[in-house]
């Protein structure tokens, strides 16, 4: 959770509460104690999920499941009794919203009633666009929804660089779009904290600082850069940029091996989950095909999944195997690689 800006700060300093502090010391403790040795049981609920409100997408990002149409999960939208039901039981407690995890959460038609519900909770909400929605009322709805902080995609200079990756998608719809949106958060005095975030590719190392005048031009309130995770074979690796402060991953030719030190232990586990659009309760953002289903909040109450015995088994195998576990085989967590620092516009 970087909270770059002393605005963006405040937002977040507001959402604290005497019982989410509380939550954050049991989490911390009964983790440390798991790291210790000790049985790894877990006390509290978590600071932070991640919610999709959506699989559907309207690029083809060649890395993106979403985007290569190659889930075997349905597609489809997030039901919002559900998603209500969800903050009532843990909303008080919960600190950090991400209202993203696969899909384009504007797709979704209640986007910004979903914010809503988790804003009048005092919960600090974060999601991520590729811009292409941002339309004069979509703007204004963002704006007045209480969304703590927008990211949006930006991963090129020009628009031969951008739809090398972002492909359906038009460069020209996400500038003019995120203009609109600082130009209405200006006029009505309350918004997102504005984030352009541009994935490193090997078409766009050498626009990195054309990238910046960019987001600074289009009335960002802030720039990063953000290394880029791959799945396939050769071809992902050659999509990978030059530079290896801008990887985290070893290349040798067409073979890759992240660089991370995977111990076994995981705060994830302690402090976050993810939940699917349809409801399933997943460990990670790194689980993007729900292979690890420990729970459907359809079926039963998210209190009793977070500590069921699906849960409990699988934090027990990160503290004693995590490296048979598939999806943490490309987990960043742990990678020592520099990362361009966040440059508040």
């Amino acid at each position: 959770m970087r909270l770059p800006s002393w605005s963006d700060s405040k937002s977040f300093v507001r959402c604290l509460s005497k019982k989410r502090l509380h939550n954050y010391y049991l989490l911390r403790r009964s983790y440390q104690k798991a790291r210790s040795g000790a049985v790894p049981e877990i006390s509290g609920f978590p600071l932070a999920i991640s919610v999709e409100p959506t699989t559907a997408c309207n690029l083809r990002c060649p890395e993106c499941p979403s985007g290569l149409r190659s889930f075997s999960r349905p597609t489809g939208n997030a039901d919002l009794k559900m998603y209500q039901e969800l903050l009532d039981q843990i909303g008080d407690r919960l600190l950090y919203l991400t209202l993203y995890f696969q899909g384009e959460p504007l797709i979704h038609p209640q986007f910004c009633d979903l914010v809503r519900l988790a804003a009048d909770k005092k919960i600090y909400t974060i999601s991520s666009t590729n811009g292409h929605f941002l339309s004069e009322r979509i703007c204004v709805d963002i704006c007045k929804s209480g969304l703590s902080r927008l990211i949006i995609s930006l991963d090129g200079a020009t628009q031969e660089s951008y739809e090398q990756y972002r492909i359906g998608g038009l460069l020209s719809k996400v500038i003019d779009g995120t203009r609109l949106l600082a130009e209405t958060k200006k006029r009505l005095g309350r918004g997102p904290h504005i984030v352009v975030q541009t994935i490193a590719f090997r078409q766009n190392e050498s626009e990195l600082e054309e990238i910046s005048k960019l987001a600074k031009d289009m009335g960002a309130d802030e720039w990063i850069i953000k290394t880029a995770q791959v799945y396939g074979g050769p071809e992902s690796t050659e999509r990978l940029p030059h530079s290896d402060q801008l990887r985290r991953y070893h290349v040798d030719g067409d073979k890759r091996q992240i660089i991370s030190d995977l111990e076994n232990a995981c705060w994830r586990m302690w402090h976050s989950a993810v939940i699917t659009w349809d409801g399933k309760v997943v460990p990670c953002c790194f689980d993007k095909d729900a292979t690890h289903v420990l729970g459907d909040i359809a079926e039963e109450p998210f209190v009793k999944i977070w500590h069921g015995n699906r849960y409990r088994s699988m934090r027990a195998q990160i503290f004693n195997d995590r490296k048979s576990i598939d999806i943490c085989a490309n987990c960043s967590e742990g990678c020592k690689v520099w990362i361009e620092p966040s440059r508040v516009i």
